[in-house]
């Protein structure tokens, strides 16, 4: 049964676009399963869909709630409820925006930070493992190949919007 599964699988060679579309849906479904395991090493009580919100407020301190959901592509209202209960869990801090009272900017807090570091730093160090006899310079152009896929995909979805 393994040998008829891989021989459905499309060749990247005649079939990239159905290669492509493979390779993303089991990478998606891979990192989902792992997800859930890298939320709770920052907290206990973190939904895995909180991760990627901390690491780019770490990336972008003092950034406001409508630029998050514009990032990721959701609703304010959705990243409002995920803001409200990462500030619950003390993870994040949001304070009035001095240029707009309206808004508000977001920064982790310091034992956010700290968490989320850790945490990243681990997800670093199983990357070094799982890709350890990998050359460099492969590791280095997959994730030049994954940035340009994401900000790719994001422009040609923006432009459908």
């Amino acid at each position: 049964m393994h040998d008829a599964a891989a021989q459905s699988m499309p060749d990247p060679a005649t079939d990239p676009f159905g290669a492509l579309e493979r390779e993303i849906r089991v990478l998606i479904r891979r990192a989902q399963s792992s997800a859930a395991q890298t939320a709770r090493r920052v907290h206990p009580e973190l939904e895995a869909s909180a991760y990627p919100i901390l690491a780019h407020i770490d990336s972008h301190p003092g950034i406001r709630g409508s630029d998050l959901a514009a990032h990721f592509g959701v609703g304010r209202a959705t990243v409002s409820r995920q803001l409200s209960r990462l500030v619950e869990l003390g993870l994040v801090h949001r304070e009035v925006d001095p240029e707009d009272t309206r808004g508000q900017r977001i920064t982790l807090t310091a034992d956010g930070a700290q968490r989320f570091a850790r945490a990243r730093d681990r997800r670093i160090d199983m990357y070094k493992d799982a890709f350890g006899e990998w050359d460099e310079a492969d590791v280095s152009q997959l994730a030049t190949l994954l940035h340009r896929y994401s900000e790719d995909f994001v422009r040609w979805r923006d432009a459908r919007s």
